[in-house]
């Protein structure tokens, strides 16, 4: 993990798709939607503007009963109409403590355990659900190789 910085993130327009599964199926589910969604911007000629993300709304409580609310989305330039479960949203500009993780998605917990480690020393309150920013493809790079950016939206206590 490199180090973890406080930065501002421009507003940004994507299409989603909101999803609630077991925790146990994420893996294999959040390819399908992000296909889905790349797919549908390629149909309607619209240009990604950044890279895949999720966001993650469920609290630590629901995980351990092993529920995960989360939505998939690509950033995307050009105009659009929600179409099916897919949802064209607008994210604000804000605050978020950053950090890129080199590695497998399964080792992210100890990056989310130092982001909180973090912001609690540092006089930081969580303002939104956390993020995953994926900066390689699983299907282009070999495991250990996996860029992730894990965004946690703050503000200062």
């Amino acid at each position: 993990m490199e180090k973890i910085e406080l930065k501002t993130v421009e507003e940004k327009q994507a299409a989603c798709i909101f999803h609630a599964i077991p925790v146990t199926s994420v893996g294999e589910d959040m390819g399908a939607l992000l296909r889905q969604i790349f797919e549908w911007e390629v149909k309607n000629n619209l240009q990604m503007a950044g890279p895949p993300f999720s966001v993650y709304y469920s609290s630590p409580e629901e995980m351990q009963r092993g529920e995960l609310k989360y939505e998939v989305g690509i950033p995307f330039v050009g105009e659009a109409r929600d179409e099916g479960d897919i949802k064209i949203k607008t994210f604000p500009a804000q605050h978020v403590l950053s950090t890129i993780h080199k590695g497998p998605y399964r080792e992210l917990g100890s990056v989310y355990a130092a982001v909180m480690e973090h912001l609690m020393k540092n006089g930081y309150e969580i303002a939104g659900a956390p993020i995953e920013l994926y900066l390689n493809n699983p299907m282009d790079v070999p495991e250990s190789e996996l860029l992730t950016e894990v965004q946690f939206p703050v503000m200062k206590r």
